[in-house]
């Protein structure tokens, strides 16, 4: 299958270098027109040719400029799996970061997600994810308070998960070549399915029947 995505060049690499710090607005607009084709485009390419590997991956959105100079700085996608369940991808000048997980939570997703951890037969479901994800180098990051929430024991053997508000797992993906050819778009699938077991049980579990995206 022939490839939109061929990787970003160095060109890009150079741009986002100027980028840095606190640029003016003006001299933000002055490389609008040369971030769209060397920062962006390469971003919607990549996305497409995941897309066209797997359709599942095909609700993508590769988001724009706004005023902050971060958005500038940084270039990010999201594919989404299910409600507030995404895999999230950021290009900048240390490469491509993959991020999945459940984010930005409705409010009535936390008691479904308490409910699953604690569960005998879902809650360690997800403890193997995401031990999983953790010896494949991923970082699990996520919104948790400080106390146990009301109604769930201390003593819990998930009591840390049981914490959570949201969990993502992250990394870098591949080397310092490897952001400058297709072949990037077989490391976006691999990760995306390494995130899989996460991301099917948080579809599964925190989302009401008939808004998950993904069949298990």
């Amino acid at each position: 299958m022939r490839r939109a995505f061929s990787g970003w060049t160095e060109q890009a690499f150079e741009l986002l270098l100027q980028l840095e710090g606190l640029p003016s607005q003006e001299a933000r607009e002055k490389r609008r027109k040369e971030r769209e084709r060397l920062v962006r485009q390469p971003m919607i390419a990549l996305l497409n040719d995941v897309a066209d590997a797997d359709h599942a991956y095909e609700d993508f959105s590769v988001w724009g400029f706004r005023k902050d100079p971060w958005w500038w700085q940084h270039q990010v996608a999201v594919i989404r799996i299910a409600r507030n369940v995404e895999i999230g991808l950021r290009f900048d000048l240390d490469g491509l970061r993959i991020k999945g997980g459940w984010t930005y939570p409705d409010p009535g997703q936390v008691p479904l997600f308490r409910t699953a951890v604690a569960a005998q037969g879902s809650g360690p479901e997800l403890v193997r994810a995401i031990e999983s994800l953790r010896a494949q180098g991923y970082e699990i990051t996520g919104d948790t308070m400080k106390r146990m929430p009301r109604g769930h024991d201390a003593g819990h053997p998930r009591a840390d998960l049981l914490r959570y508000r949201s969990v993502s797992a992250a990394r870098p993906l591949g080397g310092d070549c490897a952001q400058h050819t297709s072949a990037l778009a077989d490391t976006v699938l691999r990760a995306a399915e390494e995130l899989q077991p996460l991301l099917s049980w948080l579809a599964g579990h925190v989302t009401v029947p008939g808004s998950r995206r993904r069949p298990a």
